[in-house]
């Protein structure tokens, strides 16, 4: 790797910083505060913000980078969106005090690809997919991924990032400490959207086998990992599924081997977000019975996304292990509340639509969370804004919206 003085200098400047915050005392009431939420203990709603439309927050240059070589502003890019996080809209995530190097892991896939027609408006893209389903014959599109590691390149990258900032923070060497279950996302996309919901009462049997047959090769995936040592406990801020931080003094399993991790000290988490409108017997049909097959090996479970499960909780304590579910926008807060009682964290999702508005209202941003919060009051909560599509190019609504939360979730502190 070649890199200028320049870039180095402006790498480390920009690491050093990083490497104060997170030697904050902060850090540690934040990981206090996460433990004790994902225990089920009653605390004040934590807050986190991700999948922020970062190329509308550029205030004053702040995000702009400066150094020359492709790899060293890709690092620089990472450095300066955390740090401007921390200074103009910070929430519960806690910075964590090492330098990560991930292994190379490499991935055959499974064979099949998305085919669509694609239109994009302002920088968003909608799809038409192309059916490549028509009989189970067409099942065996789908195969079973491979897996390497190329140890010789993590190690390169190691002995990279222990020179450039080894005397800054210590570097360590990390493998996969989260995985995104959604065999859903993936199948629309090579079925079709519609053509999905018709078969599940047209065909239910051709269905089934491409759900059967894409766990089967999520699961040739995980035993992988396994083999090769590729699994990694996370750092104070890895995350659970689509929610906040994962945390919590149960994991890894009491006795663990800390030289093998597996699956049992690890979060696991399952989301078929185009089943919102599907009924619950369905919903179980067509993808809980099959995902329950992935779920049943992990510590500790969240479910859910984008989709409603207000009507589903009592489906959903079929997961082994389950201890978040997710609260979408357009979720019944109160049946939530009603049926998740204290026995799951609820993720509430608000909804990121706030900041889209022609004009940004900020009591508009409060007042909704508030009264979510209010019908889910005696609930274990925590507030994820995500899928932030824009701030209309004006970075201070997110700002705002960070203060407010602050505001209104201390209200609601046991």
């Amino acid at each position: 790797m070649n890199m200028t003085d320049g870039d180095r200098a402006i790498l480390r400047e920009l690491m050093k910083q990083v490497a104060d915050g997170a030697a904050l005392p902060v850090q540690q009431e934040k990981l206090a505060q996460w433990q004790q939420l994902n225990e089920l203990r009653p605390t004040r709603p934590l807050v986190c913000i991700l999948q922020v439309p970062w190329h509308e927050m550029n205030w004053e240059d702040e995000l702009t980078c400066r150094c020359e070589g492709d790899w060293a502003r890709g690092v620089e890019s990472g450095l300066r969106m955390q740090l401007y996080q921390w200074r103009h809209f910070p929430d519960d995530q806690i910075a964590e005090g090492a330098v990560v190097c991930p292994y190379a892991i490499h991935d055959t896939g499974v064979g099949i690809s998305e085919e669509s027609d694609v239109l994009t408006s302002s920088g968003l893209a909608s799809r038409h997919f192309h059916e490549q389903f028509h009989s189970l014959d067409d099942v065996a599109k789908i195969r079973m991924p491979e897996v390497t590691h190329d140890e010789a390149a993590t190690q390169r990258h190691y002995e990279l990032l222990c020179e450039l900032f080894g005397d800054i923070m210590p570097v360590v060497k990390r493998g996969i400490t989260h995985v995104w279950f959604a065999p859903w996302d993936d199948l629309i996309t090579w079925y079709g959207v519609d053509r999905a919901m018709l078969d599940m009462v047209l065909n239910p049997g051709l269905v089934n086998a491409c759900m059967e047959r894409l766990v089967d090769a999520h699961l040739h995936r995980l035993r992988q990992w396994e083999e090769q040592n590729l699994l990694s406990l996370p750092g104070p801020n890895g995350m659970a599924g689509s929610g906040g931080l994962s945390a919590t003094p149960e994991l890894p399993q009491p006795g663990y081997d800390p030289k093998r991790v597996t699956p049992r000290d690890l979060w696991g988490c399952a989301t078929p977000q185009i089943f919102s409108e599907v009924s619950p017997e369905m919903h179980w049909e067509f993808a809980l019975r099959h995902e329950l097959r992935f779920l049943e090996k992990w510590g500790l479970n969240y479910y859910g996304c984008c989709e409603q499960l207000h009507h589903k909780v009592d489906l959903l304590r079929r997961v082994p292990n389950l201890r978040k579910i997710s609260c979408s926008p357009r979720a019944d807060k109160a049946l939530m509340a009603e049926r998740c009682g204290t026995d799951y964290v609820i993720s509430l999702k608000p909804n990121p639509a706030v900041l889209a508005y022609d004009d940004w209202v900020p009591e508009v941003a409060r007042r909704e969370l508030r009264e979510d919060l209010e019908k889910l009051r005696g609930c274990v909560v925590e507030v994820v804004l995500k899928d932030i599509s824009t701030v209309r190019y004006e970075p201070q609504r997110l700002w705002e919206w960070a203060s407010i939360a602050q505001e209104v979730t201390a209200e609601f502190a046991p």
